[in-house]
């Protein structure tokens, strides 16, 4: 496995949801990846923007799937929050927690006081994930962040994949504040670095490489930080978005899942591949035969060379591949 692409960093940052599982669903290769990367001697950490669930739930979910993990390996989202409340709140200082307990354990856990009511005292809210969250809860957010108080949003995940399809994210229950109070959040958790930077650290890695789905949150933020990122198109990303995605989105390789770690580098890297050639123009012209997601990364690379995303297959292989691919 020496020409893996996991071969060539020191530690591997996994996002979770839709990368890793879809609520309790697991997602294909996910445990047996996991596993080969931990078998290379390769650092693990789980780097995620749901801040519903503390790392010790995060590991007993994960282990409940067939993957191996330790609270250390852990980094949420409502950790990055509470690091940003830290920095800028003396201690004891009241935060109200749109969230679930588990957000308030971590506020409490850093010398602050968690409460759940506006009040004089509130100096800062934090907002993450909770199915819980509901119009009482944003009420309260709302007096508050009106009132002054800082308002840290743990992430701005619109969507939150699951194994029925794409739910509701904290980034859609942001927006409904940010309508209530003409305010904007500090975002805490990715496309900001911190998460990733965090991750490393602990890992002591060098070179790490980011795994993701999302290209507004895994990708961006992994850009951010100046990390490697391989795409995954078991979540949000889709063909489609990717030929749109702006250079500060665009993923360094491309896999349709998990296992493409224990593929060879050169073969997942986004950029012309054999078997297929693409026509640039007013549109993108596919033309040749092969595996479609080889034509996926060549298109990628001629669209993000001329901006030009519009794609016609040339030929009846070309054609299927596209359809493969949802582009026809």
């Amino acid at each position: 496995m020496s020409d893996a692409l996991l071969a060539g960093y020191d530690a591997v940052l996994f996002d979770l949801d839709g990368t890793v599982y879809h609520g309790a669903q697991v997602i294909h290769g996910a445990p047996e990846t996991v596993t080969a990367v931990r078998n290379q001697g390769t650092a693990v950490r789980f780097v995620t923007n749901n801040a519903s669930k503390a790392p010790e739930d995060v590991v007993a979910h994960l282990r409940d799937l067939g993957l191996s993990a330790e609270s250390a390996e852990v980094h949420t989202s409502a950790q990055a929050g509470v690091a940003v409340l830290g920095e800028r709140l003396s201690k004891g200082a009241e935060v109200l927690v749109v969230g679930t307990e588990s957000l308030a354990d971590e506020v409490a856990a850093a010398g602050l006081a968690p409460v759940r009511k506006a009040g004089d005292g509130v100096a800062a809210v934090v907002q993450g994930h909770s199915p819980d969250n509901a119009w009482a809860d944003l009420a309260e957010a709302c007096l508050a962040i009106r009132a002054g108080a800082l308002w840290v949003a743990c992430n701005v995940d619109a969507t939150l994949p699951s194994e029925r399809g794409l739910l509701p994210g904290n980034g859609s229950m942001v927006a409904a504040l940010r309508t209530a109070t003409e305010a904007e959040p500090v975002v805490a958790g990715k496309p900001q670095p911190l998460l990733f930077e965090t991750a490393a650290r602990s890992a002591g890695a060098n070179r790490p490489l980011v795994v993701g789905d999302r290209l507004d949150t895994d990708i961006a933020g992994a850009v951010a930080a100046g990390l490697d990122v391989l795409c995954v198109l078991t979540g949000v990303a889709t063909p489609a978005t990717l030929l749109r995605a702006v250079p500060a989105e665009r993923p360094t390789h491309l896999g349709s899942d998990l296992t493409a770690l224990t593929r060879p580098a050169e073969e997942l890297r986004v950029g012309s591949r054999p078997g297929w050639e693409v026509g640039e123009g007013d549109v993108l012209t596919a033309r040749g035969d092969g595996d479609p997601l080889d034509l996926l990364r060549t298109l990628c690379a001629a669209a993000w060379r001329t901006g030009v995303s519009t794609v016609r297959a040339e030929g009846d292989a070309a054609g299927a591949a596209l359809t493969r691919l949802g582009l026809a």
